[in-house]
């Protein structure tokens, strides 16, 4: 019965002609059942991987069952081996449905012998379709199976061939076009996509040549037609880029008109197509072609010519990409940089270099990973100076990163890029034909200094190298090399005849040794350092000796070199010899009590000589007695000089009062006589003010008296007959004096308590009225050290304090912004109050730098602080905006009689302020969350156009008709509108941009629908019926805002036009005044259109007189048919029956009303009232 038959050609025909459908296709159904019926038993009863059952389970099944016998041996295979030697000889030819039927099975069980038979018979071209359709599914299955290769491998060895060359047309046409079926079929998933294009490759490889030109010509039409076609196209332009190359190590597969640069072409044209996904994975495949290409030796002009879109060359192209609004195409523009680094060419584009630091700041992880390995990667190749400036300026601020991988890597970019370059000046020595510095070191060395010791990035790299030091990746050999360098560059200057007292180290130089000498000491030789201080403490006395007009121009630079080179010595001081560290001390000490010091210079020698003695002193106490010891002396002598000054100074100007001044000038030797005392008792007043710091226990009683004189001079306040000076304004004749007496008594402040309890409130009237935007900013300095030493004293002036940020001087308003965004971060300050509300101006600030830093509070630091912050006051920053004081709540909220309210307020009615609060406005809305969008809408419609109705907010008002055309506008702008995507969009930005989506992003997308169709019922239900009675109330006003309710009222309609036709259902005359009113404005504005195009008669008379002719008629006609099909275009479309989950299903905020605070005696508002009789907004409670 299973054997093979044996029968003769007439006999196997004969059977044949016996072949009947009908049982042929019971055999069918037959093999699917037996086939299931082994899945299920297999199933059922598994047989491996059981030891880890449960033990007793197994033993009562024994017990239930004990004549359980194991299943037989299938006869499912046989079966299918003998179906697969008649499947060639029967008749299937003329019998299509059992064909099929049998191809179908066949893909079903896996039994490609049955289909190779049926391919290999009489009728195979009428089943090559047929098998076909039956394996695809298997083909492109959405996971790697052996199932599924095994079906990839059966189209390219068994059905591919059918196609070759002297086959039957149809044949040839149905392989011919496989891979195109594949195309169509394939599935969306990034992972299902992926597979699907390593199939359509393996089909496309064992293709024809003129087959496989043929599909790339397809792929290339594919990515002009629909977006998920070009998606597919871009990931198969990829894939097969290696079959249309040629395999020699030439560009010949790149000439004009190969379908090598036709797909290279449309490739690039994709980076810019108008997906986001597309225009990501076609940037990510670019910089996958690139390394192929390279492979293949394309030459690097050639490329520069195939990445061009245009005229538009790969520079432009990344630039506009890594500013993509989608987060994965700005990663997918990072990448493409890092692969495509040597064909931007040099120099490199300054606008793409700006492009990829400042997505070094992006908020996403990745994309600043990948930004990160981008300029770095730039910075490596192109070691320019505009790349080294832009570097700078991105990759140290990262080491600050709240991402510790980003920091590790900031380190370690900046170990390599910047330390390690240095190192390599450590052995080199000074050639006898060297001239310039340039060419004894490595290029980039001096400018890599140069650039480290710029101000905004210094401290950064200072965190670096602490960072660094603290890990022991700090070589010697950097500071042997830093040492060297000085060295090579004194040498130099010497040997070119130069005086030394003109000579400067490289800058940077001894900054950076500074930075690093505290973790290799033993680097660092003790004759270097006491060569370098003798040199530039004698040059540095010299230079003080002469006169200001005589000054040179780098004594700067010196002073400098020497606040550096103390920090040297402080570091290495445990390293010293004691006689030298005692001789140091001592000159310090004489340096220091001479007060003729540069004021950047008085700091580092008080560290430096307080290290010293604590380094050197035996014990801690011995160390602290030496330290209060002269420092105590120090300020006895500054005292005296200081009173000794004032004395002159009051004597003078009393003098001045009752002796007539003499005619001509005053000599040149009394005004330099004044200059230096006055220097001398700034740099007194500044030298104790660094004492109190360093030494907090030290007296402080004759310094205070003498500081209050000279703050208060002037003054018409009542001061203290017994101290002189109270007749003289040092404001006017010693500014620098005025400004130094505020730091220093700011600096007692912090190390006295019961100072500071005295002069705090000095402080803040100080910063209230001052003129002089330099002490306005140093007191703002001391202020923020006031929060955090004396929190409770400090916080009551809040309010007084904020009031800086709208200085107008633009480094104040900065300071003021930055220091209080710091005690926020820290908590010292909390976001209640009206603190909040006067950050909010800062986002339309005329300085860029200041509009930069609140986008970044605002976007970044608040958002994840305090994510409810700009819901909750969003409706009262409407009323700050506009300084509206009308309003119940918002009068008791700001009820101070300070001109606060009005100074942070941004009035008026023009574009410019209405520009303004709309962008303040939009920045709030982009925080928050769908939800919480919903709520807003509600409680706009509630509290400002419920309160306009019920006359609460007075619209007659040029600041009340300001809120309410700010809240009509709020509700019809773009940020308002609640979209299903919104919560995807969310959850892309969570997710970093990546496809796979997820169970998050799901949930996400769910409550975005959710939230849509909550906010088309609840919001078109609350928000009508206070319309029209707004709209009733401002045409009994003649009210020119009626057009912004309208507007407004038009937006929503066009949002909701399913649903107002079903909530004004019950009220058919409503919705036709709607209609009726929408139409006679949109034909009012067509009309004062073409009046404004037609422009005045030239006939002269009057309007009144003029009779319309038969073109204006046929125009306003016009204008009326255009009005009505716009308004009736609304509501076009009928509501499609879906159901609305209730409201309470969602977490939405509740709404605060701020109505009740305006008074016992008001009266109940009517609309809102109303709006309760239809259905209430109900809202679970905040978590």
């Amino acid at each position: 019965m299973y054997g093979q038959p044996q029968w003769g050609n007439r006999k196997w025909k004969w059977f044949l002609t016996l072949f009947s459908p009908l049982p042929f296709l019971s055999l069918l159904l037959a093999l699917r059942k037996a086939a299931s019926a082994s899945a299920a038993q297999g199933a059922a009863n598994p047989n491996s991987g059981s030891g880890a059952a449960n033990p007793r389970k197994r033993k009562n099944h024994r017990q239930r069952q004990p004549s359980a016998a194991a299943p037989g041996p299938t006869l499912l295979p046989r079966a299918l081996s003998l179906l697969a030697d008649a499947a060639g000889r029967l008749p299937l030819g003329s019998h299509p449905d059992a064909r099929r039927s049998l191809v179908d099975t066949a893909a079903e069980l896996a039994a490609f012998d049955v289909l190779a038979a049926v391919l290999g018979s009489d009728y195979h071209a009428e089943a090559v379709q047929d098998v076909v359709r039956a394996l695809f599914p298997v083909v492109l299955s959405g996971a790697k199976s052996a199932a599924r290769a095994s079906a990839v491998q059966f189209l390219v060895r068994k059905l591919v061939p059918l196609g070759a060359e002297g086959a039957d047309e149809g044949v040839r046409k149905a392989v011919g076009y496989l891979p195109r079926y594949l195309a169509v079929k394939a599935p969306d998933k990034a992972e299902a996509r992926g597979l699907a294009v390593e199939a359509i490759v393996e089909v496309v490889r064992a293709l024809g040549p003129e087959e496989r030109e043929a599909f790339a010509g397809y792929v290339v039409a594919m990515t002009r037609g629909k977006a998920k076609g070009r998606l597919l196209a871009v990931d198969l332009v990829l894939a097969m880029l290696p079959l249309l190359l040629p395999s020699e190590e030439d560009d010949c597969g790149l000439e004009e008109g190969s379908w090598g640069l036709k797909c290279l072409r449309v490739l690039v044209e994709r980076c810019s197509d108008s997906v986001g996904g597309v225009r990501a994975r076609a940037l990510m495949n670019a910089a996958q072609a690139l390394d192929v290409l390279s492979e293949k030796g394309v030459e690097v002009d050639r490329l520069q010519q195939v990445m061009r879109i245009g005229n538009m060359g790969l520079g432009e192209l990344l630039r506009l990409r890594c500013t993509d609004d989608k987060a994965a195409v700005r990663k997918a523009a990072l990448v493409l940089i890092t692969k495509a680094i040597g064909l931007i060419g040099r120099p490199v584009d300054e606008s793409l270099l700006c492009a990829m630091g400042a997505a070094c700041s992006d908020p996403l992880v990745s994309i600043r990973k990948a930004a990160l390995a981008a300029i770095s990667e730039v910075f490596r190749k192109f070691p320019d100076e505009g790349v080294m400036k832009e570097w700078l300026q991105a990759v140290p601020p990262l080491v600050i990163d709240s991402e510790t991988s980003i920091q590790e890597e900031c380190e370690n970019l900046f170990l390599e890029l910047v330390l390690n370059r240095i190192c390599q000046a450590a052995n080199l020595s000074l050639d006898d034909d060297s001239v310039t510095l340039e060419e004894v070191f490595p290029e980039g060395t001096l400018d890599l200094l140069k650039s480290i010791c710029d101000g905004e990035v210094a401290p950064c790299i200072r965190k670096i190298c602490a960072s660094l030091g603290k890990k022991k990746k700090l070589k010697p050999l950097l500071a042997s090399s830093l040492q060297n360098i000085i060295t090579i560059s004194e040498s130099l200057w010497l040997r070119n005849c130069k005086p030394i007292e003109k000579w400067t180290a490289p800058t940077g130089s001894w900054w950076l040794l500074s930075e690093v000498s505290s973790f290799a000491p033993k680097s660092v030789n003790w004759k270097f350092l006491s060569h370098h201080w003798k040199l530039l403490d004698n040059v540095g006395q010299e230079g003080r000796g002469k006169a200001c007009s005589e000054e040179e121009p780098n004594s700067a630079l010196w002073a400098v070199n020497r606040v550096s080179l103390l920090q040297t010595i402080s570091n290495v001081s445990m390293e010293l010899p004691v006689v030298p560290a005692a001789e140091l001390a001592d000159s310090l000490l004489t340096r220091i009590s001479n007060f003729d010091m540069n004021l950047s210079e008085v700091d580092a020698h008080v560290k430096s000589l307080k290290t010293l003695c604590k380094r050197k002193a035996k014990t801690v106490k011995e160390g602290n007695a030496a330290i209060l010891n002269w420092s105590q002396k120090l300020i006895s002598n500054a005292v005296d000089i200081l009173d000794k000054y004032v004395k002159e100074t009051s004597e003078s100007a009393k003098g001045r009062n009752f002796i007539t001044p003499l005619s001509g000038k005053p000599k040149g030797k009394k005004v330099a006589s004044v200059s230096k005392s006055t220097s001398q008792a700034v740099i007194a007043v500044f030298t104790v003010g660094s004492l109190v710091l360093a030494c907090p226990t030290a007296s402080v009683q004759g310094i205070t008296p003498l500081l209050h004189t000279i703050i208060t001079s002037g003054n018409s306040e009542t001061r203290q007959k017994r101290l002189v000076g109270g007749s003289v304004s040092f404001k006017e004749l010693a500014p620098s004096l005025y400004i130094q007496s505020w730091d220093t008594l700011a600096k007692i402040c912090l190390v006295d308590g019961k100072v500071a309890k005295r002069y705090i409130p000095i402080f803040v009237q100080e910063l209230e009225r001052s003129d002089m935007a330099t002490l306005r900013n140093n007191i703002m300095i001391a202020m923020a050290d006031f929060y955090v030493r004396y929190t409770a004293l400090v916080d009551c002036y809040v309010s007084k304090i904020t009031k800086s940020l709208r200085d107008p001087c633009e480094v104040v308003r900065r300071q003021t912004f930055i220091l209080l965004s710091k005690l926020l971060q820290r908590d010292y300050v909390k976001w209640r109050g009206v603190l909040f509300l006067r950050f909010l101006p800062s986002l339309v600030d005329e300085s860029e730098k200041i509009r930069n830093l609140a986008d970044y509070l605002f976007g970044h630091i608040l958002k994840a602080k305090a994510p409810l912050l700009a819901y909750n006051s969003f409706i009262e920053a409407i009323y700050v905006l506009n300084n509206c004081t009308g309003h119940g709540a918002y009068s008791e909220s700001q009820g101070s009689s300070d001109r606060g309210p009005a100074l942070f307020a941004i009035r008026g009615t023009d574009e410019r302020s209405r520009s303004k609060r709309m962008h303040i406005y939009a920045s709030l809305l982009k925080q928050m969350a769908p939800e919480h969008l919903l709520a807003t809408s509600a409680k706009l419609c509630a509290e400002i156009l419920a309160a306009a109705c019920d006359g609460l907010l007075n619209v007659d008002d040029a600041a009340g008709g300001a809120v309410l055309q700010d809240a009509l506008e709020i509700l019809a702008c773009k940020e308002m509108r609640i979209h299903p995507n919104i919560c995807s969009d969310i959850s892309e930005m969570d997710e970093e941009g990546g496809e796979g989506g997820g169970t998050a992003s799901a949930l996400m997308a769910a409550k975005g629908r959710a939230v849509t169709q909550v906010a088309k019922k609840n919001l078109i239900q609350i928000a009508v019926p206070i319309f029209i009675e707004l709209k009733r109330l401002l045409e009994s006003k003649n009210s020119p805002l009626t057009g912004c309710l309208m507007d407004c009222l038009r937006a929503l309609l066009k949002d909701y036009k399913n649903e107002i036709e079903e909530i004004l259902v019950a009220d058919k005359q409503l919705q036709k005044e709607l209609l009726y009113d929408m139409q006679r404005y949109e034909a009012g504005k067509g009309k004062s259109r073409a009046a404004d195009v037609a422009g005045p008669s030239g006939s002269g008379r009057s309007p009144a007189r003029q009779t319309p002719s038969g073109r204006a008629g046929a125009a306003a006609a016009s204008v009326d048919a255009s009005a009505r099909a716009t308004v009736r275009s609304v509501l076009k479309e009928v509501n499609r029956n879906t159901p609305t989950p209730p409201l309470h299903s969602m977490s939405v905020p509740k709404v605060k009303s701020i109505l009740g605070s305006a008074g016992p005696g008001s009266r109940r508002p009517a609309v809102l009232e109303s709006v309760r009789r239809l259905q209430p907004f109900e809202s679970d409670d905040e978590n």
